[in-house]
């Protein structure tokens, strides 16, 4: 009798046993690594002076994952490398201002877009320009490696422009155009309005315009990376867009930072 007791108590543990076993390998399933941008992008996402990531891409992606039911962290990584962080399950998604483009569907899938705002050309106060190939020939335009704004001044300003100078962060283009080492720079609005209405950005430039839209290089707006073949992430990410969107969380966290519909037509 007591033989069978213990039995009975060992396969109770057994079970006990493989049952957490298996509900944290659910709650391990659920758990989300987040890729973003490793190098501050105000006012999208930055460290304060804790190391502790914020801005509303980082609040958006958190609205996400609460929405989704996603147990997430945050994990930046450097831009350059974000992609293959994702292919090689280094991350789980991507929430880093990434436009949805062609050239990056060849290797990853996205969501359906959570915002889209204008691309725009930052110039030196000191020099007369359009945002046209005509209005920056023979300007020297800095521009972030790996970004639409590196393929779309290729494109669109390689044969007229003097130099193209290409930077590992917007931020370093942003310091030599301050510094007066080029005449310009594009990258989204959102980012080079924040830097211009910065003491350093308002003593040297001015934002000069909006590019011309070219869809095919500066795709429909930005979407959360997922890797391919993933589905199952990008109907809980589509889900969720529309979610907070409907549920007001979206505008909530955008008020926060913007005094327009960041989301785009």
């Amino acid at each position: 009798m007591k033989m069978l007791v213990k039995s009975a108590i060992a396969a109770g543990v057994v079970a006990a046993t493989m049952g957490m076993a298996a509900t944290m390998g659910m709650a391990k399933a659920e758990t989300v690594k987040v890729g973003i941008a490793a190098e501050p992008y105000p006012p999208f996402a930055s460290p304060d002076a804790s190391g502790k990531w914020q801005g509303w891409e980082v609040e958006i992606a958190m609205a996400l994952c609460e929405e989704a039911k996603l147990d997430c962290e945050i994990t930046p990584v450097s831009w350059d490398g974000i992609i293959p962080a994702l292919t090689t399950k280094k991350i789980d998604i991507i929430t880093a201002s990434m436009s949805i483009t062609a050239e990056r569907e060849k290797t990853i899938d996205f969501s359906d877009k959570y915002y889209n705002t204008p691309t725009v050309i930052l110039g030196s106060k000191d020099v007369k320009m359009e945002p046209t190939p005509e209005g920056l020939k023979d300007k020297i335009i800095g521009v972030q490696v790996s970004t639409v704004h590196q393929a779309y001044v290729k494109k669109h300003f390689g044969d007229t422009a003097a130099e193209i100078k290409e930077y590992q962060t917007q931020d370093e283009a942003n310091q030599d155009l301050a510094a007066g080492r080029i005449d310009a720079t594009q990258a989204d609005a959102l980012a080079l309005e924040t830097f211009a209405a910065t003491d350093t950005g308002k003593a040297c430039c001015e934002i000069k315009g909006k590019v011309a839209d070219d869809l095919e290089v500066l795709g429909p707006g930005v979407g959360v990376g997922i890797r391919k073949g993933d589905t199952a992430m990008k109907e809980k990410m589509n889900a969720a867009i529309k979610g907070i969107r409907a549920n007001g969380k979206y505008d909530e966290i955008s008020k926060k930072y913007f005094n327009f519909d960041i989301f785009g037509g």
